[in-house]
């Protein structure tokens, strides 16, 4: 997978990390997780995590969709899967994370029910 696709999953993990206010432990495994099956070095997560200090909600978002943008459309649907995954990973759907892996989905122009049956296929990330 591309840079761009590694890039834009960590902004867009992060966002649904921080929606709900609570960042829990299982959360944080996951991301783990993510960053082993998807090949992400820790040069690129340190370099992400350098970039996002200081940046607002928003500032992340954009961040995110600016490189989702770059992506092929796999590469998207990925992304949205493995959100998807993440979502349940703390054993609660938060409305706000609902919210914006629907607004993100929307947004980048995958259809939702494609998103669906790519995270079926899709190994869970709890741990």
């Amino acid at each position: 997978m591309s840079q761009h696709y590694q890039c834009s999953l960590l902004y867009l993990v992060k966002l649904l990390i921080d929606v709900d206010g609570i960042t829990d432990e299982r959360e944080l495994r996951a991301l783990y997780l993510i960053r082993e099956t998807e090949e992400i070095s820790d040069a690129v997560f340190m370099a992400f995590e350098d970039k996002i200090r200081g940046m607002t909600e928003r500032e992340v978002y954009d961040a995110a969709m600016s490189e989702l943008q770059l992506c092929s459309s796999s590469e998207k649907l990925n992304v949205f899967a493995l959100l998807y995954k993440m979502s349940e990973v703390d054993g609660r759907v938060d409305i706000k994370e609902i919210k914006l892996l629907l607004y993100a989905i929307k947004s980048a122009g995958v259809a939702f029910d494609e998103v669906v049956t790519r995270a079926k296929s899709t190994p869970s990330l709890v741990i």
